[in-house]
């Protein structure tokens, strides 16, 4: 049965708070922070779990803000927020994005002025994913106009309920309301909600950007090479079975080790984690690779099915369960998100491989 956006929502967020009433969506944080203490390998694996078998688990609250609250956040910003993300009572959407700032988020244009106890802020943010359904944004704003462009940024966390948020879709190209524009009208803030310290946020928005790109749903990608898999197994083309095509089968084989590379590095960024690295061009190419893996995942599915691939699931013709041209068309965007796949280019040879920038 097809459900609509709004009732997944619910069982998302009904299932989400079940796990962090476990403890499970915060494995390796502190005891005292809501967590159990156990490994960052530990909770890799749960993580590969629960995205294998699509369950809900990170959210940006979890995922992102928690871990980076608790790396760099004063003792107030931890005792106001990291109880509330452990037990998924609150969830955040990220406000980095501008309409003239993607990869570049040092030209923000999204400003934060003090005003007694509170900062004030007015801007612009977009492709805001899911701000619609979330309770808090996680916003950069720059809160000195005449300071370097890195050291006059500061990390926000933003009630959408201020007076002043005004939130408007975005349809993205599958047809789903998961985009945003949000816009800030002197939305008032109370400078408790700054994190860390004033005008650093720059420098804490890269750490956040490393745990963003750990975050990849590794699992999902060997679900649906087994489901496609099997649908090869059972399928006959021209009356020969399609798992016999030899161009079938090395294109499929290709995939394969794609997956067992990701799963590498996957891994390995867990162990840095472990071991007290921050794996920061580990994170790099984590992301890169699995995002152009699920665009090569996409296009060898659609170039084995052929002209019928495209067909929708309403289609009663549609092979694999019409799900190949929204993942198709889905994948473009994760080599957006996080940094595109050309920065994450750039930051391996710059801090991994020690090349110059020019």
């Amino acid at each position: 049965m097809e459900r609509s956006n709004e009732e997944q929502i619910e069982i998302s967020l009904g299932f989400r708070r079940k796990l962090a009433e476990k403890g499970w969506l915060t494995i390796a944080w502190p005891k005292e922070y809501g967590g159990k203490e156990h490994s960052n390998m530990e909770q890799a694996i749960f993580d590969e779990r629960t995205s294998y078998y699509r369950a809900p688990g990170w959210g940006i609250a979890t995922g992102i803000a928690g871990p980076t609250i608790l790396h760099f956040g004063t003792e107030k910003n931890k005792k106001d927020w990291i109880p509330r993300i452990a037990s998924a009572e609150i969830d955040m959407w990220l406000g980095y994005s501008e309409p003239n700032a993607g990869s570049d988020l040092s030209s923000i244009q999204t400003m934060a002025g003090k005003d007694g106890d509170d900062y004030i802020i007015n801007g612009q943010k977009t492709w805001s994913t899911m701000a619609h359904t979330a309770d808090y944004a996680w916003l950069i704003a720059r809160t000195d106009p005449s300071g370097h462009r890195h050291k006059s940024i500061s990390l926000f966390v933003v009630d959408n309920k201020t007076p002043g948020v005004t939130i408007r879709p975005l349809v993205n190209i599958t047809g789903v309301h998961s985009f945003n524009e949000v816009f800030f009208d002197n939305v008032r803030v109370p400078k408790e909600n700054m994190i860390g310290e004033k005008n650093m946020g720059f420098y804490y928005l890269m750490t956040a950007l490393d745990f963003e790109r750990l975050f990849v749903g590794i699992g999902g990608f060997r679900r649906v090479f087994e489901q496609f898999l099997t649908y090869i197994e059972q399928t006959e083309r021209d009356n020969v079975p399609l798992k016999n095509n030899p161009n079938v089968r090395r294109k499929m084989a290709e995939i394969a080790i794609k997956i067992e590379v990701a799963y590498m590095f996957f891994w390995r960024t867990a162990e840095m984690l472990d071991k007290g690295q921050i794996p920061s061009v580990e994170s790099s190419e984590l992301k890169l690779v699995t995002t152009e893996l699920s665009r090569n995942m996409a296009d060898i599915t659609m170039e084995i099915l052929g002209p019928y691939g495209q067909l929708v699931p309403d289609s009663k013709r549609a092979p694999f369960r019409g799900l190949s041209p929204r993942g198709y068309l889905d994948c473009i965007s994760a080599t957006i998100g996080a940094g595109t796949s050309e920065i994450q280019r750039n930051i391996i040879a710059a801090r991994g491989l020690g090349l110059p920038a020019k």
